[in-house]
């Protein structure tokens, strides 16, 4: 099993992207274990503006977006005076991502303040050796975050994570800064199912350079 071997890390900082309920924060604690890695978290249940924003995303896209920024900025802060590179790192977040929800939330005056805090703050984040990104039709994405419960998510209007999910599609289709996998993420399970887990082990083990697509076969939980 990968996840008891841990074995070398083919890379020293990984990164997994994707929409709300795709399954990154999951697949990212996963490949942490296995390969013996710290973990960065996005902790968005600790922005106390998150639940206003899904009530009412005209109120509450300001402050939840730059509470992220500041909480990001924070967070690269301290990895930078750890040493990035000193230890495996795998995030469930790319700090680029701000930008994306940014512009989908906020108004023009709203998103340029927001330019001006970013360019003061002059973070200085690091590059990924690798990026995994995963996509999932909006149906799969609405089922999972049912599933999973989160009171205040379960407000999320299909029209908003299909102009999430668009956002995503335009920046990957453009994102050449690192090496890139791009996961079907819609019929597998990387969580219960170690076989569909060991298929995009492998897949991240042996990327070194370019774009990448990956259509797992779809197998039983097990």
């Amino acid at each position: 099993m990968p996840s008891s071997q841990q074995p070398p890390a083919p890379h020293r900082y990984i990164v997994v992207e994707g929409p709300i309920g795709v399954g990154k924060t999951s697949l990212a604690k996963r490949l942490a274990k296995s390969f013996g890695s710290e973990l960065v978290l996005e902790q968005a249940d600790e922005n106390p503006f998150l639940e206003r924003f899904y009530r009412n995303p005209r109120a509450g896209a300001l402050p939840a977006q730059l509470y992220f920024l500041f909480q990001r900025a924070r967070q690269i802060e301290d990895l930078r005076q750890q040493d990035m590179f000193d230890v495996v790192r795998v995030a469930d977040y790319h700090l680029d991502k701000d930008r994306l929800f940014a512009r989908l939330t906020l108004d023009e005056q709203e998103y340029e303040l927001y330019e001006q805090v970013h360019a003061r703050l002059a973070i200085d984040a690091p590059t990924p050796d690798l990026v995994v990104y995963l996509q999932a039709p909006v149906d799969v994405l609405l089922e999972r975050i049912a599933r999973r419960g989160i009171r205040y998510e379960q407000g999320i209007e299909r029209g908003y994570l299909e102009r999430l999910m668009e956002a995503y599609a335009r920046y990957f289709h453009e994102y050449d800064v690192s090496p890139l996998l791009i996961v079907n993420a819609a019929a597998v399970d990387f969580v219960s199912s170690n076989v569909d887990y060991e298929q995009l082990f492998a897949q991240v083990c042996r990327i070194r350079r370019g774009r990448h697509y990956f259509n797992p076969l779809k197998t039983t939980v097990g």
